[in-house]
């Protein structure tokens, strides 16, 4: 067999029905094997950027592996911000690049770029070196590329291996993909100091989602009766209105949600690394108790000390840790009322914004009058920028793999691609964007990708003709002038931008517009755009919310 065929048979063996990526003449062999076969797809994208956002848009909605292939050089290079997302997000991506021939490398052939220049975007950087080692090389990636904690792993092929017809290797079994069973002795430190805790907490993140931990997590909380602070990448592992929800960390989060981590005696944090993004640099207080449970363990003791420190799986620590606390006597009280008052303090304070029902709209009317307009089993992808950290804070999302937006890599224009992945992963579901105008010219190519491949998307774009978030700090803490960096002079015409690529285009001003010109853009056949304009001089959430 050709080793072209076979590349695509092993990802198709690992579950993988979609290839995303931009075809070009060292690709054409893989692109060649698809063609002649039913069980997978290639999406084509417009930028090498969009390859690797909707590969990892695809996989943080489905929880399965997702492939992607570009050619070297400029077309990897330029996927290295998907791949650093993915890792940062610890996404499973299998990133194959159709590498420099051998025997031309160090001799500048076309996009020649040494291999290692990708090192730090992965979890690792795999170079196929001889034609027969090729299956067993990318059967590796893929084991590692699954292997917990998951992220992108990149696969060098030289091209000229592809259609190639050589005895080729076979990779041996693997016998686990999951690392990281609690200590027995951990787990009952751990249950006595939550056990004796009055006034528990837990901050949930994206490792609750990885291990499909969202009922452990659930049923530990209610045992504990314990307020649940999911992370920006953590939101939706708990319902977000589930009576224990209370508040999200992240750029955004308010007093309320800080004074109740602070007046916490105990925190079980679990599947987060506790980064400098969720805790605001570390500046919220946590309880001294903390027992903190992540996959890597080089995040014990970054930013907070743990009086337990657990490496280990995050649904495995929770189950464990539900199973020792039967044993026990719990001190444990009034946690659904701290939920509820902590969620009616940021209701409060949202309030004033969500009341205004005249345009230019905050995004928070915005954003309100949209969840009522979305179905409540859509998929939402947020792309980064000043309305998502609005989002996170108060855009309600119920199931762990229905809400995607980057983590602490942030990256803008990661919305529309994602969403495309997204589709992809789950045909059945409608899929909606959220993203602005920034983060929606940093990708407006991939409108195209939609309308060509009628991919059924609907992008809602909140449109404030600003880097708002930007203008608003260099005019608060700079000196400069309001809208510093916008662009009001020069709006820009959606309308005709989207439609000009083949979109159906809609346009709403108020909350009441916005509810039905978004249901019906959702219930519309085929790509829709909906622009809806909001208020560049708006506050930004990292300020209102901490007042």
């Amino acid at each position: 067999m050709r080793i072209n065929e076979a590349v695509i048979d092993r990802l198709v063996a690992n579950g993988v029905d979609t290839l995303f990526g931009i075809p070009g003449k060292q690709t054409l062999p893989l692109n060649e094997a698809i063609s002649e076969r039913t069980d997978i797809d290639f999406v084509m994208a417009r930028h090498e950027t969009a390859v690797s956002h909707q590969a990892w848009g695809y996989a943080e909605t489905s929880g399965g592996l997702a492939a992607t292939v570009v050619i070297p050089g400029p077309g990897d290079m330029n996927a290295m911000n998907g791949l650093k997302n993915a890792l940062n997000d610890c996404t499973p991506l299998v990133h194959m690049a159709v590498e420099t021939e051998p025997e031309i490398r160090g001799g500048d052939g076309i996009h020649e770029t040494p291999p290692d220049t990708y090192d730090n975007v992965v979890k690792e950087n795999v170079t196929v070196e001889t034609p027969e080692s090729t299956i067993a090389e990318l059967q590796r990636a893929i084991d590692i590329a699954l292997t917990a904690p998951m992220g992108p792993v990149r696969v060098g092929i030289p091209k000229n291996f592809l259609p190639m017809d050589v005895p080729l290797a076979e990779p041996g079994e693997t016998e686990t993909r999951t690392v990281g069973t609690p200590a027995d002795e951990r787990i009952a430190e751990a249950a006595d100091l939550l056990a004796e805790s009055e006034h528990p907490i837990i901050i949930a993140g994206g490792g609750v989602r990885a291990s499909d931990a969202s009922e452990e997590l659930a049923s530990l909380a209610e045992t504990l009766d314990a307020p649940v602070f999911p992370t920006y990448k953590g939101k939706a592992v708990l319902p977000d209105d589930h009576d224990l929800f209370a508040g999200v960390l992240c750029g955004g989060t308010g007093s309320a949600v800080k004074n109740q981590i602070a007046a916490a005696d105990a925190a079980l944090g679990v599947g987060t690394d506790l980064d400098a993004v969720t805790m605001k640099h570390w500046e919220i207080d946590v309880p001294d108790d903390l027992v903190h449970v992540t996959l890597d363990a080089d995040d014990i003791g970054v930013g907070y000390d743990p009086a337990v420190g657990i490496v280990a799986d995050a649904g495995r620590t929770m189950g464990a840790l539900e199973s020792a606390l039967e044993t026990r006597s719990l001190a444990s009280s009034n946690g659904h009322e701290r939920a509820r008052e902590t969620r009616q303090a940021v209701e409060d304070r949202l309030a004033e914004l969500v009341a205004v029902d005249e345009s230019p709209l905050p995004s928070p009317s915005a954003l309100s009058a949209i969840r009522d307009a979305v179905p409540r089993e859509a998929v939402v992808a947020a792309d980064a920028g000043g309305f998502r950290l609005w989002s996170l804070v108060m855009f309600e999302a119920y199931e762990p793999r229905d809400y995607v937006n980057p983590g602490s890599w942030a990256t803008m224009g990661s919305g529309v691609p994602s969403a495309i992945g997204a589709k992809a992963a789950n045909p059945d579901q409608d899929v909606v964007a959220l993203t602005g105008d920034g983060g929606l010219m940093m990708c407006v190519h991939e409108l195209h990708t939609l309308a060509d491949e009628d991919i059924d998307v609907t992008v809602i774009v909140l449109n404030n003709s600003d880097y708002a978030i930007i203008s608003e700090e260099a005019e608060r803490s700079y000196r400069m002038e309001a809208s510093e960096y916008g662009w009001q002079g020069t709006p820009l015409d959606f309308d005709a931008i989207a439609s000009g690529m083949g979109l159906e285009t809609m346009r709403a001003d108020t909350p009441d517009e916005i509810r039905e010109t978004v249901a019906a853009a959702i219930e519309s056949e085929g790509p829709t755009l909906v622009e809806i304009p909001t208020d560049p001089h708006e506050p930004q959430a990292s300020v209102w919310m901490a007042k």
